[in-house]
């Protein structure tokens, strides 16, 4: 288990994947761009980390492909013995979470493991596996360019929309604790800005 930076230049010697952490507030474009990114290039070998869920499989998802599927006795247990990177309990006994194990097996595996996650679980990332990932958070011009996004979306309430400014306002203060912040005010310039990033870190 790599945990600190000292042994990342074994990391790139060997044949693992590398980390890359996307974190922005909601409405920023983050999903989109890394949708972009896995599409339109595979070269860059990249692959979604797999995360563990409590909720039910739906439809035709399978375990170990879409999610991990744990019961939430299960998910507390590994809680409590430090496995997991990240996790979040959306409401009670409904957990997500990304497995240390998993990342571990999808990198030696020769993935390039990409993360779509909120700041507070990128930062988490980051600390943990130091230079071995790079950590990106997409920036919107202004939160009011954020709210005319959210708006134009017509997917939520105007009380929602009020509660992710208020939380994109919190979240933008975590910019700086990123290695690099790329502003999305125009689409297409942020997608070629974060494809050339992540082709440097790649081949670096």
């Amino acid at each position: 288990m790599v945990t600190t930076k000292n042994t990342t230049s074994n990391i790139q010697d060997s044949a693992c994947g590398r980390l890359l952490i996307l974190s922005a507030p909601s409405g920023a474009g983050k999903s989109t761009i890394v949708q972009w990114l896995m599409k339109e290039h595979p070269e860059l070998k990249l692959a979604f980390s797999i995360s563990c869920t409590t909720r039910a499989p739906r439809g035709t998802e399978q375990d170990g492909v879409e999610y991990i599927f744990l019961s939430p006795e299960q998910f507390k247990e590994k809680i409590a013995n430090g496995e997991f990177l990240e996790y979040e309990e959306v409401y009670e006994d409904r957990f997500y979470g990304t497995l240390k194990s998993q990342v571990e097996s999808q990198s030696a595996a020769g993935q390039n493991v990409i993360f779509d996650v909120d700041v507070k679980g990128g930062c988490n990332i980051k600390k943990f596996y130091g230079d071995r990932a790079l950590s990106l958070f997409i920036q919107p011009p202004s939160v009011e360019e954020l709210r005319r996004r959210l708006v134009g979306r017509q997917t939520d309430s105007a009380e929602a929309i009020e509660n992710r400014l208020a939380k994109a306002s919190e979240e933008l203060t975590f910019a700086e604790k990123f290695d690099k912040i790329i502003v999305n005010d125009d689409l297409e310039k942020a997608k070629q800005e974060t494809y050339k990033i992540v082709k440097e870190f790649l081949e670096g």
